[in-house]
């Protein structure tokens, strides 16, 4: 349990410093803006508790509006997104009796991939729409949140075939 949180917290400081220091200095053609640190609610352990993840979700946000200069905006995206978790991973996986169990590409690849792309375009729609905080704008906003997701999902199923790995018996 401890290497667990143990590794939580290294994944949580290697996707901040990720955003922060490089994907978020990019903006191709000005609307699509990779966004990764989300991942790190993606990979939470199925059991951790609505609090767990809600809290973490909120420090995740503030800390990334602490080095944007976003005020807010992206604590109170990544908290809703957050306390929608629990909904979201039933929408997309069977029950799973292993409270441990982490989502991922190498077990049930087409539940995980449908997560990511859900959990990351609800994410980018309510920060993108929170930036505008207008619908004046509503088919550039879209295509952003449209684009960015793509992007985003494109590299956060990147990162998790390639830095997760496959344990026998490794399956929901």
């Amino acid at each position: 349990m401890k290497v667990s949180y143990l590794h939580e917290g290294l994944l949580f400081l290697l996707l901040l410093l990720l955003q922060v220091l490089l994907l978020s200095r990019i903006a191709l053609f000005g609307i699509v803006t990779p966004v990764v640190y989300i991942y790190f609610l993606l990979k939470l352990p199925i059991g951790r508790s609505p609090f767990h993840v809600i809290i973490s979700g909120f420090l995740l946000g503030l800390v990334i509006d602490i080095f944007l200069n976003t005020p807010g905006m992206n604590a109170a995206a990544t908290t809703i997104v957050a306390a929608f978790r629990g909904s979201i991973l039933n929408l997309f996986y069977e029950r799973v009796e292993n409270d441990e169990f982490v989502p991922n590409i190498y077990s049930e690849a087409g539940s995980f991939v449908r997560f990511t792309v859900f959990t990351v375009a609800l994410h980018l729609t309510l920060l993108f729409f929170i930036e505008s905080f207008t619908l004046f704008n509503f088919l550039n906003t879209l295509l952003r949140v449209v684009t960015s997701t793509i992007v985003s999902v494109a590299l956060i199923l990147a990162v998790d075939s390639l830095t997760y790995k496959k344990k026998s018996g490794d399956q929901a």
